[in-house]
């Protein structure tokens, strides 16, 4: 088995602790003092859920949340029936270029609550488990941003990034020596690439909740690949 352990880990519990104590807003509080796992907890015992978001751009402090999708799972089964799926009103308006890449148009938007409406419900869902993206950057910034803007207080809280573990695993494949003769192009850690590697069903892209779906069993496809039921969640987490 690989060990990809060469991220400094943070002592999550002791950091979710402090940020309860910090925290001014209730829902907030609530979500810090479910805290979470200790870093030696084995995969095997953890509830993870899967987190997608759909925006209006690719700049956290621009762009905004306008659809997000999640659902629980462990490492033997993804729990399709608790999945959750919400559109958002948009801080920004919706763009002509981000309607083609999502095809969430105007009309889906309609009476769509603001974040602020769905936020207790949303954190409820993610409280005490281990949030699972593909590519951090999306749902950490822009779920983070969002509250700035709209409680004034930030948010952060450990994930495991599917995309950062295939980039740790590719990485650390021997290259082929006729790849030193050539330059190669390095391959897609795109969702859907990734998928393909380990012989996933190929999904419709750009919805949150089927992205969330798709990246509940891309985690345990890579998990079954490359680590065991026994690895420590602090090789994963970020």
């Amino acid at each position: 088995m690989h060990n990809f352990t060469n991220k400094e880990i943070l002592n999550w519990k002791e950091f979710l602790r402090l940020k309860a104590l910090q925290s001014k807003d209730k829902r907030l509080n609530s979500f810090y003092e479910a805290s979470t796992y200790h870093a030696e907890t084995k995969l095997k015992d953890i509830e993870f859920v899967a987190l997608d978001f759909e925006t209006t751009g690719l700049d956290a402090q621009q762009n905004s949340i306008i659809s997000i999708g999640l659902v629980p799972f462990t490492l033997k089964r993804i729990a399709c029936r608790k999945a959750k799926h919400w559109f958002v009103t948009p801080e920004d308006k919706l763009q002509e270029d981000s309607i083609i890449i999502h095809g969430i148009t105007h009309s889906d938007l309609k009476g769509a609550p603001d974040l602020r409406r769905i936020l207790e419900q949303l954190l409820d869902e993610l409280a005490g488990k281990i949030v699972v993206v593909h590519y951090r950057r999306i749902e950490r910034d822009f779920f983070d941003a969002a509250l700035r803007s709209l409680i004034n207080e930030g948010i952060v809280f450990p994930v495991v990034d599917t995309m950062q573990i295939e980039a740790d695993i590719l990485q650390a494949k021997p290259k082929k020596l006729i790849s030193w003769f050539k330059t190669q192009k390095p391959p897609s850690i795109r969702l859907a690439n990734t998928r393909t590697r380990y012989n996933l069903p190929t999904y419709p892209p750009h919805d949150a909740l089927t992205d969330a779906i798709a990246t509940a069993e891309l985690l345990q496809a890579q998990i079954s690949h490359h680590f065991t039921a026994n690895t420590p969640i602090k090789q994963l987490w970020l």
